[in-house]
């Protein structure tokens, strides 16, 4: 079987906050362990990779992942997407047919399986078909945005701690919340705070570890301030200097660094087809 070498992979950074671009890679074949080192060091840099013009069976594709990380399973007791009882899909349909999930809307920035304990570290996207119009995938720079807030904010929120609630236990048909201000509710999972501000694993950035609209609490803090720094945060995270948004073609693979990256869906027409494939994988717990 033929190995790539770095004489026929480009790694090209794109003009935008974040991301870059692999092209001469054959996905479907061994790679050669330079060429792993180098991709590892790109997306540490980078935060997203883009490979381009793809063709994978299923086994092909998770042994390509499998170059960057092991699987990330989740504890049975907190669900995440396509969780049953006792088990989680190894890949995910993300798709509008054929039983698939997450449907047509718009999906705001958000980090995968940040509510879980050990959130996955990455996850790799696999477009097969896509729509005419819409659909775009945005990553949000959660690097850029720490290092852009002022020293005082800096300071402030530099040692708290932040709750993100399980969106798959809530209520669907209730009123979403992005903030958790009554603190009398019960409630019905296991919670597990994490760093406001994480420091990413392999290369020391700070990262302002906050989705855009998850219902969330900081600890320690009185619930109307919380809120009001939240906000405060969430609006300055509102801001395309941040963020890249990739039009899909057939055949490309986005890997992405969930601990320093946000991404975001746009809406498309529900008569479109959407057919994509996700592989998580396992991380750490957040320091």
């Amino acid at each position: 079987m033929p190995t790539l070498t770095l004489t026929e992979v480009k790694i090209t950074p794109l003009d935008a906050p974040l991301g870059a671009v692999v092209t001469g890679l054959d996905a479907s074949q061994s790679v050669a362990p330079e060429v792993i080192l180098q991709l590892k060091q790109a997306l540490r840099d980078r935060h997203i990779l883009i490979f381009k013009n793809q063709q994978l069976t299923d086994e092909q594709f998770l042994n390509f992942a499998f170059y960057f990380g092991s699987l990330f399973v989740p504890p049975q007791d907190i669900p995440v997407l396509a969780s049953e009882p006792g088990v989680t899909p190894v890949i995910i349909p993300v798709s509008n047919v054929d039983g698939g999930y997450t449907g047509t809307g718009e999906l705001t920035f958000h980090s995968d399986h940040h509510w879980t304990p050990y959130p996955s570290s990455g996850s790799l996207l696999y477009a097969l078909e896509v729509p005419v119009e819409g659909g775009d995938t945005s990553w949000l720079n959660l690097n850029l945005a720490y290092e852009t807030l002022d020293e005082s904010t800096k300071k402030r929120i530099a040692d708290l701690q932040l709750i993100t609630y399980n969106p798959f236990l809530q209520d669907r048909n209730a009123p979403r919340s992005n903030y958790r201000l009554d603190q009398s509710i019960p409630l019905i999972s296991p919670v597990f705070p994490h760093p406001l501000v994480r420091t990413h694993p392999e290369s020391g950035k700070k990262i302002l570890y906050l989705g855009y609209k998850t219902e969330v609490e900081v600890v320690g803090l009185d619930p109307q301030e919380g809120a009001e720094l939240i906000a405060y945060l969430r609006q300055h995270l509102n801001q395309p200097q941040f963020y890249y948004q990739h039009k899909w073609s057939v055949g490309d693979i986005v890997y992405w660094d969930n601990q320093a990256t946000l991404h975001h869906r746009q809406a498309f027409d529900p008569k479109e087809r959407r057919v994509m494939k996700r592989i998580s994988l396992a991380g750490s717990r957040p320091f």
